[in-house]
């Protein structure tokens, strides 16, 4: 380690040990020096002798218990902020030294020799969409994420007036951050009931209008420069970096998703993405001082702002008469007007009026750039390349909604409504619930392709049914008063077959979305492949699809692109992780190489989850790992939960994680566009990998087949309580689920095992499967693969990061205490296998321990291990008396809840 890096570790842990010392004063300020004095005897118990400290925390009452837990769960939210901004000053000295990721990217670029034309064509096709989820993976609450970021900001003031003058006033800053951390404490962590679908929606309109303030535009700005000097000429009103959401628009398995939900959703967007606008305006009214007298505007500029001073007779006379010789400002005021008009419009559902408010973003785009093509005509071109530029950039990319969302459903939903629509026909003869798969394929592929309505305007449907078929209407009747990017993408969750995605098809088309005859799809279709075997079948779904004439015109409506999305969680729920992750990249090669036969462009949807577990892990290299060719400028990501807060709360950490994304997808399109390596070598990688997938695969079903499994899940972790976190408006297991595992969602299945330290989504099989593919194969093969196959190697990088956050000390704790004796052969199965994982990846690395090629994050990790073994010992303590007593205790809860978020804030994750 060089000693930059071991300054910068210096100064990390000295602002963590000054924000405990600072909360230390803080608890004693609050509850006395007994908490304090208990937190120190706590930790010293935990490692000196664990059966003291379990005498310790079983004497403690209820409310002394809830303190600890607090005061633990406050130091690791102090402690996380304080790396992020650390994490935030390291990429500001590193882009300030070397630049950036596209910097780099772009050296590899040139390296390659590629003509410039064909530079231009990947850059036209650049379409990166980080899509926000409502899945609840975090934890803390938006009232203590927002006092954490003023810490950030606390901390980052003070660091920028030590660097300008060489002084700390640290007595001042220490008194600031004393204040937040005393409103920290008295806030409460865990929230008073279940959060709904809107308040979702604004903790994403948090992020996204932090992001068109700041980082998305910048981000822009960096790609479109550096794309100029690699010889391509990206337009202003590019938008290679867009945004997505499901809140508000994913139903599957949420029944508070209405449509009214949704309409309201879109609604809000709405409104705070006006906003965002016009606090774009706001700083151009202020910067745009530019007088005619000196400098005479376009005629252009002249006659729209003719146009626009006509349509708005409410623009208050005085800004006519103040800013008469200031045409760029007053145009700026007319724009301002015509978005508050928007809103009004919006809001009291009137219609549109041209000139008067915009129709969607567009207009605003058009508006912007008549201002930028006057300035650059009137010797202003680095006015026009500044804050306006920026401000063009943000409105193509966030439009007037913010982010395009996307809606969601079940396959079985849709079968629903086609089943009541059919038999009331009665043209089959049979119900239509009894048709095999084949045979509803080819009715709807006919139904499809035909003219006649299959429901009337009046259709009488089941209150279910009318919900789902309302969906589509919404969508349709949004589209038309919110503009056409405001919805894009209908996904079918479990899709199994063509005829889930005939289905929904078909009741876009009786909502109106899509006419065959007229080739106009105003929505894509999109099927969503979860489980193993959907993953495997993927190709030939897809192949089938695009035989069917009337769904490859329903395609070619789109632009010959079809998205597919590829699920995660399940499929790792379901079958390990070395399974789920291998099924996912050789879908993508089927789903490659079908699209690319039939002439179709394929736009991959990844529904990566925030923890390794479900399919999480560093995004840059999960975007390089992708098999060649799959990348062709565009992707989708899912962002979700506490990866939100980690990413976005900061803006140079926003901007980085942005660009990381933006410089992957072109590097992938540009470089990853063929094999990087010999047929035969791949074959051989591809075998060797089956070989690792199928006996981790059988390893992993051993366990969770299991008889005795469920029992022994429910009780080893705190997962009955994830519904009391409030956490999400969506329910933990799926409709008419039973207490086993088959209805628990892939969330709460992560949460558990990462509470309890054994975090089997993680690693558990891998080791098998390794061993097996060394003794089949050989050990050199996987060495290759390990040094030469990016695919393999981040695999292996973060199976590595789990195994170093499992710790089966811990987790033995959680077994003697909590679960029944008879199944404690499961927990000796789970250390066999971890013992043999470490082994395997430990030959794979060459190392002696884990994470010795990162030993600040081993550091980091150790260090949290201090503070985290109290919490998990508490915790243990807790749901021992909360299991026992006869009545629920409402603070017994409380408390639990509290160990909860501690341990996800030390861990950095919740599921």
């Amino acid at each position: 380690m060089d000693a930059q890096t071991v300054d910068i570790d210096a100064k990390l842990r000295a602002d963590i040990r000054r924000l405990g010392t600072l909360l230390g004063h803080g608890l004693t300020r609050q509850e006395g020096p007994e908490l304090l004095d208990l937190v120190e005897r706590v930790r010293r118990a935990v490692r000196t002798d664990a059966d003291e400290a379990e005498e310790l925390l079983a004497g403690l009452d209820v409310t002394t218990s809830k303190n600890l837990a607090r005061a633990f769960s406050l130091y690791f939210h102090l402690a996380n902020i304080t790396e992020q901004v650390h994490r935030a000053r390291e990429l500001r000295r590193r882009r300030a030294v070397g630049g950036g990721w596209l910097r780099e990217a772009a050296a590899e670029i040139r390296a390659e020799g590629l003509p410039a034309e064909t530079i231009a064509h990947a850059a036209r096709r650049l379409d990166v969409r980080p899509v926000f989820t409502a899945h609840p993976t975090e934890a803390a609450r938006r009232s203590i994420l927002t006092k954490l970021r003023e810490v950030a900001d606390v901390l980052d003031v003070e660091a920028a007036d030590a660097a300008l003058t060489g002084h700390v006033d640290t007595e001042s800053t220490d008194e600031r951050l004393s204040e937040l951390i005393d409103l920290l404490w008295q806030t409460d962590e865990v929230r008073a009931e279940r959060p709904a679908p809107s308040d979702e929606a604004r903790n994403a309109v948090y992020y996204l209008t932090d992001l068109y303030a700041d980082a998305a535009p910048r981000v822009q700005a960096d790609l479109a420069r550096t794309l100029v000097e690699l010889g391509a000429n990206p337009s202003l009103t590019d938008t290679p970096l867009r945004f997505g959401t499901w809140i508000g628009g994913d139903r599957d398995g949420n029944p508070f998703v209405t449509p009214q939900v949704t309409e309201n959703i879109l609604l809000l967007q709405h409104e705070h993405g006006i906003r965002a606008a016009e606090a774009a305006l706001d700083a151009l009214i202020s910067e745009l001082s530019i007088s005619r007298r000196l400098r005479p505007a376009s005629p252009e500029l002249m006659a729209s702002l003719a146009v626009d001073l006509e349509a708005l007779p409410r623009l208050p006379e005085r800004f006519r008469r103040v800013n008469a010789e200031e045409p760029y400002r007053l145009k700026a005021r007319c724009m301002r007007a015509k978005l508050e008009a928007t809103r009004e419009r919006h809001a009291n559902r009137g219609r549109h009026e041209p000139g008067v408010d915009y129709a969607d973003g567009s207009e605003l785009v058009a508006d912007l750039l008549v201002l930028h093509d006057s300035l650059v005509a009137g010797a202003g071109r680095l006015a026009a390349a500044g804050r306006l530029a920026n401000a063009i950039r943000a409105a193509a990319a966030f439009g007037l909604h913010l982010a395009t969302m996307d809606v969601r459903e079940h396959a079985a939903a849709h079968h629903a409504v086609l089943a009541e629509l059919f038999d009331r026909l009665g043209e089959l003869d049979r119900p239509y619930s009894a048709l095999s798969r084949e045979e509803r394929t080819e009715l709807l592929a006919r139904e499809l392709g035909s003219r006649r309505p299959l429901a009337p305007t009046d259709v009488r449907l089941s209150d279910a049914n009318r919900r789902t078929f309302d969906v589509f209407t919404t969508i349709r009747s949004a589209r038309r008063r919110f503009g056409a990017e405001v919805i894009e993408s209908y996904i079918i969750s479990m899709t199994e077959g063509a005829d889930d995605v005939l289905a929904a098809a078909i009741l876009a088309r009786e909502a109106g979305l899509i006419d065959v005859g007229e080739g106009r799809a105003d929505i894509g279709i999109v099927p969503l492949l979860e489980g193993v075997p959907e993953l495997d079948s993927g190709g030939t779904t897809l192949r089938r699809l695009l035989d069917i004439a009337p769904y490859r015109a329903i395609v070619e409506a789109r632009g010959g692109v079809q998205e597919v999305m590829l699920g995660y969680s399940d499929s790792n729920k379901e079958s390990g992780i070395a399974a789920s992750q291998w099924a996912i990249q050789s879908a993508q090669r089927d789903l490659r190489d079908i699209a690319h036969a039939a002439g179709v462009r394929l736009r991959l949807f990844h529904g990566r989850g925030g923890t390794v577990g479900r399919g999480g892990g560093p995004t840059h290299e999960a975007i390089l790992a992708q098999p060649s060719g799959t990348l062709d400028g565009s992707i989708k990501v899912t962002e979700q939960g506490e990866v939100l807060s980690d990413k976005y709360t900061l803006p140079v950490l926003a901007r980085e994680n942005l660009e990381l994304s933006v410089a992957a997808v072109l590097k992938a399109t540009l470089l990853h566009a063929v094999p990087r390596h010999p047929k035969d070598v791949l074959d051989g990688w591809y075998s060797t990998m089956d070989m690792v997938s199928g006996a981790a695969r059988s390893r992993y079903r051993e366990l969770v087949d299991d008889p005795g499994l469920p029992e022994y899940f429910w009780a080893v972790s705190p997962t009955e309580l994830l519904g009391a976190l409030n956490i999400g408006s969506r329910p933990a297991k799926r409709p008419n689920a039973d207490a086993g595992l088959g209805g628990l969602r892939a969330i709460p299945w992560v949460f558990g095992w990462t509470q309890s330290r054994q975090i089997v989504p993680g690693w558990f099989g891998v080791g098998s499967g390794l061993a097996a593919a060394r003794r089949a194969a050989g050990g050199d093969v996987l060495d290759q693969m390990h040094r030469q196959w990016q695919f393999f190697s981040t695999f292996i990088s973060n199976v590595e990061m789990t195994l170093a956050k499992t710790d089966l000390d811990i987790a033995a704790r959680y077994v003697r205490q909590l679960v029944p004796e008879r199944l404690h052969g499961l927990f000796d199965v789970i250390r066999t296998e971890h013992e043999l994982t470490v082994s395997e990846v430990l030959r794979l690395t060459g190392n002696d321990e884990l994470l010795a090629a990162n030993p600040q994050l081993r550091r980091t990790l150790d260090v949290r291990d201090r503070y985290l073994a109290p919490l998990h010992h508490l915790q243990v303590s807790l749901l021992k008396r909360y299991r026992t007593e006869s009545e629920a205790d409402p603070q017994l809860t409380r408390a639990l809840l509290t160990t909860v978020n501690g341990i996800a804030a030390g861990m950095r994750n919740t599921g």
